[in-house]
């Protein structure tokens, strides 16, 4: 039995499916998915979660393990060249070239000056070192049970930059990578951050491990879906069903049976109790605690849920879908991170002060050159999103009246990316962190980061097993946490522990 049907938890139904279990998926809302959205209105179409990937093997992998028919066999996948733009504050452009480790240094120094490729370089060799330390545990494995280990080892070999007569000293943040090895350059301190700030990480305290972010985009490339990653989730939808796995759409589940100390099923909106031998929820914390009123879901000393009541709070997304007359540009590239004019006006109002402040935030604007997305080649579909903090309660309409005013300067700023973008507006809409709630269930619209060592483990999420016998967990807000990558693992590493038992070690 699986609650949901996000990403992690087809992952998971779909190589249960294939180890021989019957598989039945329960679904609330209409549609599959999770997080993968789409929203289609005159001819346009738009992703309203993640739109680009990273890390695919992920899914080649699964397509490769639940039947013959590759991924590449059921979307088509394409590089996205340039990766990224960044504008910067002070208006210097600089186009990153997809999973070039030398053309990223190359453009560095053309666009900030010599010596700004190598010392970028030079991070990213340190970065390689924390990747190959934490790649298998964080992503591959099941959370160790001493995970403390995890917790304690910071594994970014930081430079120890010496300083006469005083003390030397040594990165532990994101922050201070850039100032103590990025030599302070502020518009390469910008980018560095921006992995940290697109994930919802404060820099100033994210670990120095999370430099393995830029190395996993930076090494293993970004790609495009053609008709969005929406596509990419029917893909995965499609290869459950081939491999039997039932779908039960409008399917609210209110409670998890417990029978003998373990989970023994789930009990319907309607009354109805269907018993199953496993349990796989691809919810988020708080959800899973109602689902087991008066059960204990983590025994003491594990690492503690991060979105549940009583948790750390954490930010969430803001998407402006905007329909443009005219179309897209040659050369146009797919994705623009225009930077915030003020980092510490922005910082402050992401996590000092959430929501204080007018402060204009870091854009992300996407612009894909896909033709299934707009009516007509006379037209562009765009989408920016802007990190903001999540959905703290009270009137529904107060809020969205801040956000749509916060979307109102995610549109100015992105002008900087898309030149007369106001006159070329046909219409926008804005999908909110109250959106998000109501769509993944997260407290506050909340969105989960990637597991990340050190950090006393605040950024390690809980263990796809639970406490309660025969229930496991999915999706972003279980090992291995966030992200589109993450979340396929986790449901290959859920899927693993139930076939195989305990003993599953992850895969090779």
């Amino acid at each position: 039995m699986v609650i949901g049907a996000g990403m992690g938890a087809m992952t998971a139904a779909a190589r249960l499916a294939v180890a021989g279990h019957r598989v039945v998926v329960h679904e609330c809302a209409e549609t599959y998915g999770g997080a993968l959205g789409r929203v289609e209105r005159d001819g346009f179409a738009f992703d309203t979660g993640p739109a680009l990937l990273h890390l695919p093997a992920v899914y080649r992998d699964l397509f490769v393990k639940t039947g013959k028919q590759p991924l590449e066999d059921c979307v088509e996948l394409s590089q996205v060249e340039p990766a990224v733009r960044h504008v910067f504050a002070d208006g210097t452009a600089v186009d990153l070239p997809n999973a070039s480790r030398a053309g990223v240094a190359e453009a560095l120094d053309a666009a900030l000056g010599p010596g700004a490729g190598a010392r970028w370089s030079a991070f990213m060799n340190r970065a390689r070192e924390a990747w190959d330390r934490t790649r298998r545990p964080l992503l591959e494995e099941p959370l160790w049970p001493n995970w403390q280990v995890l917790a304690e080892r910071e594994p970014y070999p930081a430079v120890a930059e010496r300083r006469l007569f005083r003390r030397e000293r040594r990165a532990a943040t994101l922050a201070e990578i850039g100032a103590y090895e990025l030599g302070g350059e502020p518009r390469l301190c910008a980018l560095l951050e921006h992995f940290a700030l697109a994930h919802g990480l404060d820099p100033r305290t994210a670990p120095a491990s999370a430099a393995v972010l830029p190395y996993l985009e930076q090494t293993f490339g970004t790609w495009s879906v053609r008709g969005g990653l929406r596509a990419l989730a029917a893909a995965v939808y499609e290869r459950c069903l081939a491999r039997r796995v039932e779908f039960a759409f409008g399917s609210a589940v209110t409670r998890i049976a417990v029978k003998d100390g373990g989970a023994a099923g789930v009990e319907l909106a309607d009354g109805t109790v269907v018993d199953a031998d496993f349990v796989v929820a691809g919810v988020a914390p708080g959800v899973l605690e109602r689902l087991l009123p008066g059960e204990r879901v983590r025994a003491e000393g594990e690492v503690p849920a991060q979105g549940g009541p009583g948790g750390p709070g954490r930010p969430s997304r803001l998407t402006v879908l905007l329909a443009l007359r005219g179309a897209r540009p040659e050369g146009t590239p797919h994705r623009t991170v225009v930077h915030a004019p003020d980092r510490d006006a922005e910082l402050n109002r992401l996590f000092d002060a959430p929501g204080a402040g007018t402060a204009p935030p870091a854009v992300t604007v996407l612009r894909p050159d896909d033709a299934t997305v707009v009516p007509d080649a006379g037209h562009e579909a765009v989408t920016l999103t802007a990190t903001v903090p999540a959905y703290a309660g009270g009137p529904d309409g107060a809020a969205r009246d801040a956000f749509a005013a916060q979307a109102e300067q995610m549109i100015a700023r992105a002008e900087r990316a898309v030149p007369g973008l106001r006159d070329r507006l046909l219409w926008h809409e804005v999908r909110t962190p109250v959106d998000v709630a109501e769509a993944t269930g997260a407290d506050g619209g909340a969105v989960p980061a990637p597991a990340l060592a050190a950090a006393d483990g605040r950024l390690l999420h809980p263990a796809n097993s639970t406490s309660l016998r025969g229930l496991f967990a999915v999706g972003g807000w279980a090992h291995p946490g966030g992200g589109l990558p993450h979340a396929g693992m986790s449901g290959t590493l859920a899927a693993g522990l139930i076939v195989e038992g305990p003993e599953f070690r992850g895969s090779q």
